[in-house]
């Protein structure tokens, strides 16, 4: 897409300053408080929405906001120059400093800016590239043309792989699965251009604990297993420790003449010693510009959701966030779900001091979304020092935790209704499900069931209840706010991940965060090669691995 020329002229130096250096931030601070209790009714429900893309809305009516802190927000956003520096992002500028990279996970759903070129390639060209080459690869194994080593097709791919190269990728499959193996329209393959239904199931081993490897190949047939390793360095311990794990116990297989290395294809940078290798069935490359959390639009998701579900699905996928990041560009916070969401969440967390928020969706193919959101959020917002390496003296990244509804219902919902710390909640919820069944009980059906829990919530953290018996009393005064569709698709769900991608990219620039680097992950890697390698430590450290008989 090219841009307009209003969209070109925002190209240019940009002012990098603190979020307590911003003048509407003081003015957020000294603004007047919001009672829930006494602003929420159905005008408000009806008024506080934005869609954002692909049929997802963002509904804010139980965020305690009045239209004047909203004004000092779209303020706040302009002081910290929140859309130039997106667009700045999309044209390719170096938007990691620490490690001098651009960042573009955005490319790989669509071209937003002019072309972004590094030592003369163009990386747009690169990632569409690598998703066709992955289709072809897939569009092969499914048709039979490509076969496992000892001559039968492959049923099933395992993605072996840690942190943005698991949780991502593990959660978007989950979320699908059910559709694809349930909802006429896909299973039946009734859409256009499609052949429908789950192609491969799929498994995924992380952990360097054995007892994750034993138990997803004590459930693999390894003659018609495909493995997927991930590693953009290609020398990721955990990875490499679990390709051995998972060579050995293919070369122990009773079949004849399999070779587990033709049953592995490899996505890594193409300087890797993976990429080196010709004993791979293939490889398919990313590069430094997409970070691992923000990767499951890139080959790292790709070639397992292709494999899984068929390329037509993947794209489908990468439509929904390349919707979601075209609707980001808008600098009006009411119209833009992801910088309003962003811009709510500072508020909550530097004005009103709230140092958690809970991730609720009411969907169970959503059950790993939380994890994923975990590290998104942690790993890029978790810091204490500004983009130029200065301490900053404000809260940064609050705790991201959440588990499916209801059955967190019956676990930490005690504590969000009736707890000592006020916890922002974030509600994920669809009309209808994603299976072709439903059960009418008792006047109602499961899916209405599981809607009337989660609306039921909202009101209850909102508003509170007043009892007699301390034991029964609720505050209320709990903010949440909704993210809602007609039905979790591959296009909803690829809208829903790139909005949080986009509000973790905008509360990082509020804060002037480098939100693109993980250097609090180095230093237990650095410490655990000591330990495995005798090398000299520190007494303390000494004495654990005593104790753990390492």
């Amino acid at each position: 897409m090219e841009p307009t020329k209003e969209e070109m002229a925002l190209t240019g130096d940009r002012t990098y300053q603190n979020l307590d250096a911003a003048p509407a931030y003081a003015e957020l601070k000294n603004a007047a408080r919001v009672s829930l209790k006494d602003v929420l009714n159905p005008d408000r429900v009806a008024a506080c929405q934005v869609g954002t893309s692909a049929g997802l809305q963002y509904n804010y009516a139980a965020k305690p906001v009045s239209d004047h802190i909203l004004d000092l927000l779209q303020q706040l956003s302009e002081q910290q120059e929140l859309i130039p520096k997106y667009w700045d992002i999309l044209s390719g500028e170096t938007m990691n400093p620490g490690e001098n990279r651009k960042v573009l996970h955005h490319l790989t759903r669509g071209q937003l800016a002019a072309d972004v070129l590094h030592n003369e390639r163009n990386l747009r060209d690169f990632y569409a590239e690598q998703q066709r080459r992955i289709a072809g690869f897939a569009e092969q194994v499914h048709a039979g043309t490509i076969l496992g080593s000892t001559g039968k097709p492959f049923d099933t791919v395992v993605q072996v792989g840690i942190g943005g190269s698991d949780l991502g990728p593990r959660a978007m499959y989950l979320a699908l699965d059910t559709l694809l193996q349930n909802d006429p329209a896909y299973a039946g393959g009734t859409r256009s251009g499609t052949t429908g239904g789950r192609k491969m199931r799929a498994e995924f081993i992380s952990n360097v604990d054995p007892d994750d490897a034993v138990a997803v190949l004590s459930r693999i047939d390894p003659e018609t297993t495909l493995f997927i390793l991930v590693s953009k360095s290609g020398t990721t311990q955990e990875t490499l420790t679990n390709e051995a794990f998972v060579i050995d116990a293919l070369a122990k297989s009773p079949a004849q003449g399999l070779k587990p290395r033709k049953h592995m294809i490899c996505v890594t940078s193409e300087t890797s010693p993976l990429a080196a290798s010709d004993e791979y069935l293939d490889s398919f490359f990313i590069d430094d510009f997409i970070g691992g959390r923000y990767s499951s639009t890139s080959a790292v998701g790709g070639a397992l959701l292709s494999l899984a579900f068929g390329p037509d699905i993947f794209a489908e996928f990468l439509a929904g966030a390349a919707e979601a990041d075209t609707a980001a560009i808008e600098p009006d916070i009411r119209k833009n779900a992801a910088l309003l969401d962003a811009l709510i969440g500072v508020y909550e967390r530097n004005v009103l001091e709230l140092p958690a928020t809970a991730v609720l969706p009411y969907s169970q193919a959503l059950s790993r979304f939380p994890a994923h959101l975990q590290q998104l959020d942690m790993e890029s917002n978790g810091k204490q020092v500004n983009r130029d390496g200065e301490p900053v003296a404000y809260p940064t990244g609050p705790v991201i935790f959440g588990e499916p509804g209801t059955n967190g219902q019956h676990s930490f919902y005690q504590l969000l209704h009736q707890g000592t710390d006020i916890v922002p909640l974030q509600f994920i919820g669809f009309t209808g499900c994603q299976g072709a069944t439903d059960l009418q009980f008792q006047s109602s059906t499961s899916q209405a069931k599981l809607n009337a829990n989660m609306v039921a919530q909202i009101a209850a953290f909102a508003l509170g209840q007043s009892d007699s018996n301390p034991n029964k009393n609720f505050p209320g005064e709990r903010p949440s706010s909704l993210l809602f569709a007609d039905k979790l698709t591959p296009k909803v769900l690829g809208a829903l991940l790139a909005h949080y991608e986009n509000k973790v990219m905008f509360q990082g620039l509020v804060w002037n965060l480098n939100s693109f680097d993980q250097e609090g992950v180095q230093l237990g890697k650095v410490l655990t090669k000591q330990v495995l390698g005798g090398a000299d430590m520190h007494p303390a450290l000494a004495a654990f691995a005593k104790l753990m008989e390492i």
